[in-house]
């Protein structure tokens, strides 16, 4: 594969965005993001939303939001053809130099059959508390994991150790992450 990228996203990324929601999980029949949120994200959210490209073309994203301390990851998805790439390694990674220093923990929800996702949300140290039934409508359940205030403590040390984030205060505007 060529060489991967990250940045925020801009509001004009909102085209790019709505087609990959489709081709990830239109396609299987899945519940698509409604486009209002996608727009919120591209204009008034962005600093915890980030693009991955390849070569320059979109391959995949994440959206999450911060307040009053907690990090909601919502959506990290990137596109069949580079699952397996670097993409959501350098999302994730822009992800947790973007909300350390800002949360002090990180809720996620997946369902249940979502072997890869659950495996990341355990390696970055969340933990499943709870399936909520109908979250997103009638027969949809969803397991709501968490990374408590220890654990973020522990991925920051681990994140700042290995370089992949600098070492103390959060940076104020992620750079673009380049691989």
């Amino acid at each position: 594969m060529g060489q991967h990228a990250v940045r925020n996203l801009r509001d004009d990324d909102f085209p790019a965005l709505m087609r990959m929601e489709q081709e990830i999980f239109g396609a299987d029949g899945e519940a698509m993001l409604g486009p209002y949120y996608v727009r919120l994200c591209c204009d008034f959210f962005s600093r915890y939303c980030f693009l991955a490209t390849c070569e320059g073309e979109p391959v995949g994203y994440l959206l999450s939001f911060v307040r009053d301390g907690e990090a909601y990851c919502t959506t990290l998805a990137v596109l069949p053809a580079h699952q397996g790439s670097r993409a959501a390694h350098l999302l994730i990674r822009s992800f947790v130099a973007a909300v350390l220093g800002r949360a002090e923990r990180c809720w996620f929800t997946v369902k249940a059959d979502n072997v890869a996702a659950r495996a990341l949300h355990a390696a970055l140290g969340a933990r499943d508390l709870e399936v909520r039934k109908d979250f997103y409508g009638p027969g949809d359940e969803r397991i709501i994991s968490c990374i408590d205030t220890e654990a973020v403590a522990r991925l920051r040390h681990r994140y700042e150790r290995l370089g992949l984030i600098p070492t103390g205060a959060a940076k104020e505007n992620p750079s673009e992450v380049v691989q």
